[in-house]
C-alpha cells in the first residue's frame, strides 16, 4: 500500500513540482494539497494522510505551528519540513514539535522520496 502523502507550501508551482516528483514514486501517493498550515489541519482531519510534508514559512500559519497541532490530532502521522531554510538550529526546533525529518529544498528531494519509501515500504 503506497504512502499517502499531504503536501503544504504556500508556493503553488512548489507544490505542483513536489507533486510530480512524489508520483513517480511506486511507494508515494498525493492524497492533497494545502496552502498553509491552518489549511493542512483541516486537510489531515479529512484526508489522514499517512505523512504530511510541510514549508516552514508559510501566511497564515508556519510548519512549525501547524506540525505542533496535527502531532496532537493525528499522533501517528510522519511529517517532514522541506524548506528553504534548512540551518542546523531548525532540526532541534522541528524535533520539539513532532517533525521527523528535516530536507532541504536546495538539494535534497530525492532523499525526500528515498525516506518516504523507506519509512512506508516496512509496514
Amino acid at each position: 500500500m503506497p504512502c499517502k502523502v499531504l503536501i503544504v507550501d504556500d508556493n503553488a508551482q512548489v507544490r505542483r513540482c513536489l507533486r510530480a516528483y512524489l508520483e513517480q514514486s511506486p511507494n508515494v501517493t498525493v492524497c492533497g494539497e494545502a496552502e498553509n498550515g491552518e489549511i493542512a489541519i483541516a486537510r489531515v482531519k479529512e484526508l489522514s494522510p499517512d505523512a504530511v510534508i510541510l514549508d516552514w514559512q508559510m501566511p497564515v500559519m508556519n510548519g512549525l505551528d501547524a506540525a505542533r497541532h496535527i502531532a496532537q490530532i493525528a499522533p501517528t502521522t510522519t511529517m517532514a519540513l522541506f524548506t528553504l531554510h534548512a540551518e542546523n538550529g531548525i532540526h532541534k526546533t522541528a524535533e520539539a514539535v513532532g517533525i521527523h525529518r528535516v530536507f532541504s529544498k536546495s538539494d535534497q528531494l530525492a532523499h525526500l522520496v528515498s525516506w518516504l519509501s523507506s519509512v512506508y515500504s516496512a509496514g
